[in-house]
């Protein structure tokens, strides 16, 4: 393989010249995130994971609501959410389908892409990643029961569903992928646990993936959302609460000042809209198919991973654009 040379590599410079450049560019973004028009997705068949909460269940109703078809996932059914989400869809009398998919389970991804595909007559086009977990904590304190369960869910679940539902894409020549990544899967913050790490894996699977798909005519999106109010905070404390309590005292208390607040974050004072992040997806779902984007960063406020995407595709255009495989990753960068 080639080998990056110090005149590929991004300086300092390079990297605030970029969040420049980006700065200058917002108003061509904030016209990207109008208001579509109904029927905008119609004809689309859309299956999303972790459709229970947050994003997910958001997403689920709006994509319905501008015309696609929607199969919403979540685990664990029968439950409540299941049944509101499908209640409000009905009273709306929009085409949306509940299946039940774990993706940390290769028999539930199996059956549960089955029946979605039942559900659509063998065809959907749109695939949204968006089941995920956080834990937060420093990485010594993660014990392999956290790491794994971290991983399972934000990066295995996302490769068995895309083994699941590639090949009838691959046999119609079309199809899109979204997979949520994060602001933190870009930048770092500490005491974060393996949220970044795993956030990080999304991003090199996606832009690996999107590479592969161009002859198969199909694309690929990472979403990196900022800080959302969701129910991630929720989740998050009663995994993040059961891995301090089966933590020695002594570790705790090595990591102090990360570890004292484990278990009680709340997502308090963050006042940003959910449905940002839909709104941008459906958007991208409704842009002419070679036309969109690789990475979209979502948030109202600071996105600091827009300068290292940027100087990111930089160096991939400069390593392997002038090569054998500079057709692939022309067509997603340029």
């Amino acid at each position: 393989m080639p080998e990056l040379s110090d005149r590929s590599s991004p300086s300092r410079r390079q990297l605030l010249a970029g969040a420049a450049a980006l700065t200058a560019a917002a108003p061509l973004l904030a016209r990207a995130a109008e208001p579509l028009a109904p029927g905008a997705l119609k004809g689309r068949t859309v299956l999303i994971t972790g459709a229970s909460s947050g994003f997910g269940r958001v997403g689920a109703l709006l994509y319905a609501g501008l015309g696609a078809r929607v199969i919403a996932t979540m685990r664990n059914l029968p439950r409540p959410e299941a049944e509101s989400l499908a209640a409000e869809a009905a009273k709306d009398g929009l085409d949306l389908h509940i299946v039940e998919i774990d993706v940390t389970s290769d028999t539930s991804v199996a059956a549960g892409a089955a029946k979605a595909l039942e559900i659509a007559g063998g065809r959907i086009d749109t695939l949204i990643n968006n089941a995920g977990i956080g834990i937060s904590g420093p990485v010594e304190v993660q014990d392999m029961e956290a790491t794994r369960l971290a991983f399972e869910t934000n990066v295995l679940g996302i490769q068995r569903m895309i083994r699941a539902l590639l090949p009838q894409m691959r046999a119609a020549k079309s199809g899109q992928i979204f997979n949520i990544s994060s602001q933190l899967g870009r930048v770092i913050v500490p005491g974060g646990g393996h949220y970044s790490a795993t956030k990080f894996a999304v991003e090199a699977l996606s832009e690996q993936l999107a590479y592969e798909l161009v002859p198969h005519g199909i694309e690929v999106t990472v979403i990196q959302p900022g800080g959302y109010p969701t129910k991630v905070w929720v989740n998050r404390n009663v995994y993040t609460g059961a891995l301090r309590e089966r933590t020695a005292p002594e570790l705790l208390a090595a990591y102090a000042p990360f570890t004292r607040g484990m278990g009680t974050e709340d997502g308090s004072g963050r006042s940003t809209d959910i449905a940002d992040v839909p709104r941008a997806i459906a958007g991208i779902m409704a842009m002419p198919a070679g036309t969109r984007p690789l990475r979209r960063a979502v948030h109202p406020g600071n996105k600091p991973q827009e300068a290292i995407n940027k100087v990111s595709a930089e160096v991939q255009l400069a390593w392997l654009g002038g090569g054998p495989l500079g057709p692939l990753v022309k067509a997603v960068h340029d």
